[in-house]
């Protein structure tokens, strides 16, 4: 067992020079002779009993130094080579890596996926470890701002037809921080940590967050109470022009790109008549690393509570921004893809509805069935059987219980439950006399209709076109 544990030894201070020569890109031919050592040792090792052996291809650790002070609510794992892995923080990174390992420099797409934070869970706010994302991105060398004026527009597209109450996009640029940063006396050193602080102005107050950036970051008072005067302020692109006229951010060259960039912006808003919606905001910082240029947030407009709604909590529904230089940071070569994006959060959209409807009484229908085929009586299996395999043929979205027998009121409650509008009864009677029953769940009304109409009468309650063949 003696030589056992110096053998182990051996292959652990052998795993770490190998993962040393990688951190270090050191040459191939190096590590690949580490390697081979690496292998024999473990060969001499022979398997340990009782431990059963894993062969995983490894993926590179591609997350670290992209999102800043939120790196801590990223999953970390190790593998039994001690390699750090982690689970997938946003779908951003993953498709700026896309990009790199596919030589894409054109491209516009939408994903839908899980990702995870190791975070304090809310579920009132749709706050999880683990949920899905939905991402909308254009990548490529296109003229200023017109795919980021198209960004917002589907953003506001989306908030809009979900129907969750008056929302508000707010808009920054990061240049336009950065520049305000350093004509305030930041170091350089303290931006992107400073920059984290201000994004927290939605939710605290400004003399907390100046607490935090001049007892926690170490910033001098002066130069927050300089940053404080600018952060408070928002407005529309009068604000912009405002600043544009200022003695000095106006020489700072990268505030006056961000300003320029926003002002064209807002010109491409207007034409697409969501410029009402839009509000730039100098307090919004986005604390992700990888953004470069403008950055946009959606959150929902509180409005007084409703008997018996509890106030809405989830804060932003909705974000994204400009990421020039992440494809770069995984290409061999550095080759840079411009990139603009926008992320909204399925499950915090979810909770407001849930709530919403929650507060009416209503209920969240679960599925898209549009009709229930049920018998009233016992050993109709065979004509239920028949009767949707017409419905299914024609195209109408339909279900039975499986059950041989089951109680008419059985399957009526399963409607009810499962917000399925229309029934479709099947009797003896209704047999002999060649029509169904259909009732309406909501109105509890029924009225005979003959088999080969049923699919029509259907399809026109349900508004679904007829297809004409």
């Amino acid at each position: 067992m003696a030589g056992r544990a110096a053998l182990e030894e051996l292959v652990r201070l052998q795993g770490e020079r190998v993962r040393g020569l990688k951190q270090q890109k050191a040459n191939a031919e190096q590590i690949e002779e580490e390697v081979a050592k690496l292998l024999k040792l473990k060969a001499q090792l022979g398997p340990d009993e009782g431990k059963q052996k894993f062969v995983l291809k490894t993926p590179k650790e591609t997350l670290t130094g992209k999102y800043g002070e939120d790196s801590k609510l990223i999953y970390d794992l190790k593998d039994q080579g001690g390699e750090l892995l982690s689970l997938r923080y946003d779908l951003t990174v993953p498709f700026a890596r896309y990009l790199a390992m596919n030589k894409l420099t054109n491209i516009k797409r939408y994903h839908i996926a899980k990702v995870y934070r190791r975070d304090n869970p809310a579920m009132t706010r749709g706050r999880y470890r683990e949920f899905y994302q939905c991402d909308f991105d254009i990548a490529g060398q296109f003229d200023p701002m017109i795919p980021d004026a198209e960004c917002l527009k589907i953003m506001c597209e989306i908030l809009s037809s979900l129907q969750i109450g008056d929302f508000l996009v707010k808009v920054n640029d990061r240049r336009i921080l950065d520049g305000m940063f350093a004509i305030c006396g930041v170091p350089d050193s303290k931006f992107r940590t400073i920059c984290s602080s201000v994004d927290k102005l939605d939710k605290a107050s400004w003399e907390e967050v100046k607490n935090e950036m001049v007892g926690e970051k170490g910033l001098a008072p002066e130069v927050a109470n300089r940053i404080g005067d600018y952060v408070q302020q928002h407005g529309g692109v009068s604000l912009v022009e405002q600043l544009l006229q200022d003695p000095k951010l106006s020489q700072n060259k990268q505030a006056l790109e961000g300003l320029g960039d926003l002002k064209l912006l807002f010109e491409y808003l207007m034409l697409f008549g969501i410029a009402d919606k839009i509000s730039f905001d100098l307090s919004l910082a986005r604390g992700l690393d990888y953004y470069t240029g403008v950055i946009y947030e959606a959150v929902l407009l509180q409005t007084p509570a409703q008997a018996g709604e509890e106030p809405l909590g989830v804060g932003s529904v909705a974000a994204g921004g400009r990421y020039d230089g992440l494809v770069g940071m995984f290409d061999p070569k550095g080759r840079k893809v411009p990139c603009v994006g926008l992320s909204i959060g399925v499950e915090r959209i979810f909770s407001i509805v849930e709530q919403r409807l929650e507060a009416l009484e209503e209920k969240v229908r679960t599925t898209e069935t549009q009709v229930l085929v049920a018998s009233a009586q016992k050993k109709l299996l065979e004509e239920r059987l028949k009767l949707i395999s017409e419905l299914w043929d024609a195209g109408i979205k339909a279900e039975l219980l499986y059950k041989k027998n089951p109680k008419l009121l059985n399957q009526l409650q399963y409607c009810e439950e499962s917000g399925i509008p229309l029934v479709a009864i099947i009797g003896e009677q209704e047999l002999k006399d060649g029509v169904i029953k259909l009732r309406s769940v909501a109105s509890r009304e029924e009225v005979d209709i003959r088999r080969e109409d049923l699919v029509e009468e259907i399809k026109r309650r349900t508004s679904q076109p007829l297809c004409i063949c």
